[in-house]
């Protein structure tokens, strides 16, 4: 059963109003139908313009966006119904969604771009990209005859979603054999091999390549420990496009220091790095800034979406990508 009640039920009497961050959104999202309408407002620069505030009904939030001045914001459209955020993490709304709001996430929106980076970071670190990229600057021909290759090696991904199934692809065209990780064993919908997290200790020897891929939270809270990591082989790269708290910073740091591990990381802890942390200069080891999944919202990917949401308010459907249900008053 939906949980959306009688009362919450779409009257099709009225006009769905969307609001998006900028006019290139809008542009870039289209006609919408005669029963809908597009507006330009983003929550992190201003309160809803007046003549709107009544009517809004799906607010659209941009990349890095939240606290509770934007979600107060948004609590002053009495009409909301669902708060589209704009990546697939969520844990930073949650706190403060307004109550009788529906959060949705951008599941699959970011899919492919982590799992270009994976692949990219897997690459980089293993074929010493770094290493010849700072002989390249001074001028210095230093080869490497035998870096490590991808292929034949194992990869395991820690939170085998849809984005796990995307590096899996990518990571089998390299010849990579790919297995996963989630809550529960099964297996998934591409056929792979996914493990329960409980089996994490016995599994970790056996892999050159463990992907993290999950969210944050707290049974995710530094899971990547001296435990975690002292399981893993001589030689193993770590790689982190999940989120930078799943991982125990200092842990990493005396592997990183040993030059037992490599690590690759698109999001760390903590972040934005300082100045002078020592995982900039840890050996082995490539930082990004968070960069993995960051999409245009003009991309079609988000407006699809976006898109869907307004179809599943027409038909009185739950949110696409519902996640939560907000409690936070007003």
């Amino acid at each position: 059963m939906s949980y959306l009640g009688a009362r919450d039920r779409w009257d099709t009497g009225h006009v769905i109003t969307v609001s998006v961050p900028d006019q290139a959104i809008a542009d870039a999202l289209g006609p919408v139908g005669d029963d809908a309408r597009v507006i330009v407002w983003n929550p992190a620069d201003s309160d809803p313009p007046q003549a709107e505030r009544e009517r809004i009904t799906i607010a659209c939030v941009p990349h890095y966006t939240g606290g509770r001045t934007v979600y107060g914001r948004l609590a002053q459209c009495p009409r909301l119904k669902v708060i589209q955020i704009a990546s697939a993490g969520f844990e930073h709304a949650l706190p403060f969604v307004p109550a009788g709001v529906s959060l949705a996430n951008a599941k699959g929106v970011h899919d492919s771009r982590v799992a270009e980076m994976t692949l990219a970071l897997a690459l980089a670190s293993r074929r010493l990209l770094p290493q010849f990229l700072d002989a390249q600057r001074r001028e210095t021909w230093e080869p490497v005859l035998y870096s490590p290759s991808l292929a034949d090696s194992r990869a395991l991904v820690v939170g085998y979603g849809s984005i796990g199934e995307a590096i899996g692809v990518r990571l089998r065209a390299s010849e990579v054999q790919v297995e996963g990780v989630a809550r529960s064993a099964r297996i998934g919908p591409d056929g792979t091999t996914v493990h329960a997290v409980k089996d994490l200790p016995t599994l970790l020897p056996d892999f050159d390549i463990v992907v993290i891929v999950t969210p944050h939270s707290d049974h995710t809270d530094k899971l990547v420990n001296a435990g975690f990591l002292a399981a893993m082989p001589d030689g193993a790269l770590l790689i982190n496009v999940g989120r930078g708290r799943v991982v125990d910073t200092d842990a990493l740091l005396a592997e990183l220091r040993s030059r037992r591990l490599y690590a690759a990381l698109d999001v760390t802890d903590p972040e934005p790095l300082p100045t002078g942390h020592p995982l900039w200069s840890a050996p082995q080891c490539i930082v990004v800034p968070h960069v993995a999944g960051a999409e245009s919202l003009t991309n079609r990917r988000f407006t699809d979406l976006v898109k869907r949401q307004i179809d599943a308010r027409r038909r009185g459907d739950d949110p696409v990508n519902f996640v939560a249900m907000g409690a936070f008053p007003a």
